[in-house]
């Protein structure tokens, strides 16, 4: 049994699947109706060259051996040890689904929120699209340096024409054109050399047909650790900076909306009586960390940034599952190699994790894939082993109908697919997403 369906647990499918010695069967279970994780609800709608991976997984759930099992959920439908009851081994692959906290003073007014949020609610999350973010303001603050920041501010600032052929929900479309917003602040708390972006997204900042990008040069002043940490970077990190010098030396276009770059600089307080009204920011220093990188360290330099509405993206955070380890300060299952651990780091027979739930919300959809594999090969491992635990009678299919749940088959998911397709191709579009629960379990019945 794999729990999730993102691209680490299709990953994990496909690898358990290829085996041989011995011969696996997988079925795998999602609270959603659909799969595919932050393929299909986390990658921006502008994005379609990343979705295009689920290609890949699809045909892995077309392999003999495998079941989708949607809109099933641990803890409320199944508790964990009736699965690991009725599994040779039970992996959970099921992401980081909540957002790092600030723990500043205002973070929960009205009007600051999780970029998560944001995010879930442009993709069609059905969790989500009951969320009311006020768009009227005239200044929205984004809080990160990593691509979802940088997908947020994007997004934002995307015109009608821009979002036209995307995938993005309708509400979310009509709402983000009718924006008031004019100006999008983006905040890191080191520097250039530190930005955790890629040089894609960064570059297609500057191509935005109805925003400038506006950077101050003295933004772009390094430190000498920073020198240092630039001259032995990748590719990557250099093209960025590269990157960034090429805003600094530009002139407004004269674009309807702007995107502010701040480096080194951190929230404090996010100000307001009954809602966000502003955000006071600490000048940082940059000190060597003592591993090649710089550590932030706020001065006494304040400054307050008047706005209305506030994006929080400062990482994922992995959420405890009923009855499964949880490790709260890593916000991760402990684990060795994916081998999940109990009480006093012991190994618990057939339980295993992979993904983002296992090692952090580290690296891209690639990633994954390794991990997942690394996972497998310790599962196998353990099954050839003969150190699986036994698996008594009754299937999960039994337990389910007793409890009366509504099973979304992977035929349910074509169905929806077929239905969001075929809604999309008149207006050009890759899909019109279906929002909300009960059109999606409608759609999923009707396989």
């Amino acid at each position: 049994m794999i729990v999730g369906s993102g691209p680490a647990a299709f990953y994990a499918a496909g690898a358990l699947l290829a085996s041989e010695d011995p011969r696996v069967d997988v079925d795998m279970i999602e609270r959603l109706p659909t799969p595919w994780g932050l393929v299909r609800l986390g990658v921006a709608p502008d994005h379609p060259q990343l979705k295009s991976v689920s290609r890949a997984f699809e045909k892995i759930a077309l392999r003999p051996g495998f079941r989708f099992l949607g809109n099933v959920e641990v803890g409320r439908d199944v508790g964990h040890a009736e699965l690991a009851g009725l599994y040779d081994a039970v992996l959970y692959a099921v992401g980081s689904q909540s957002d790092r906290r600030l723990g500043i003073p205002g973070e929960d007014l009205p009007g600051s929120w999780a970029a998560t949020e944001l995010v879930a609610w442009y993709n069609g999350h059905p969790d989500f699209q009951d969320l009311a973010f006020d768009l009227s303001q005239e200044r929205a603050v984004v809080i990160g340096n990593g691509n979802v920041a940088l997908d947020v501010a994007r997004m934002l600032a995307l015109t009608a024409e821009e979002l036209a052929p995307t995938d993005t929900t309708d509400a979310a479309i009509a709402a983000i054109v009718a924006s008031g917003i004019r100006e999008i602040v983006v905040l890191g708390r080191r520097g250039s050399v530190q930005a955790a972006w890629t040089s894609t997204e960064l570059g297609e900042l500057g191509e935005l047909a109805g925003a400038d990008v506006l950077l101050d040069p003295a933004e772009l002043d390094l430190d000498p650790a920073s020198e240092a940490e630039l001259g032995a970077a990748s590719n990557v990190v250099q093209r960025n900076v590269e990157i960034l010098r090429g805003f600094a030396a530009r002139e407004r276009a004269g674009k309807p909306k702007v995107i502010r770059l701040r480096f080194r600089v951190s929230p404090v307080a996010i100000l307001g009586d009954e809602r966000v009204e502003a955000v006071e920011i600490a000048r940082n220093r940059l000190e060597p960390d003592g591993g090649g990188s710089v550590r932030a360290v706020a001065t006494d330099e304040r400054e307050t940034i008047p706005c209305g509405i506030v994006f929080r993206s400062v990482g994922y955070r992995g959420v405890a599952l009923p009855d499964v380890p949880y490790d709260e300060r890593a916000g991760t299952i402990p684990n060795e190699g994916g081998r999940v651990l109990g009480p006093g780091r012991a190994t618990i027979p057939g339980l295993y994790c992979a993904g983002w739930i296992k090692r952090g919300p580290t690296g891209v959809i690639g990633t994954n894939k390794k991990d997942a594999t690394d996972t497998v090969e310790h599962l196998l491992d353990d099954a050839r082993a003969g150190r699986l635990p036994g698996r008594p009678a009754g299937t999960i299919d039994e337990l389910l109908t007793e409890r009366g749940v509504h099973v979304v088959t992977y035929a349910g998911w074509e169905a929806i697919d077929l239905l969001e397709r075929t809604r999309g191709e008149p207006q050009g579009r890759p899909r019109v997403k279906l929002p909300t629960w009960e059109e999606l379990l409608d759609a999923g019945r009707s396989a």
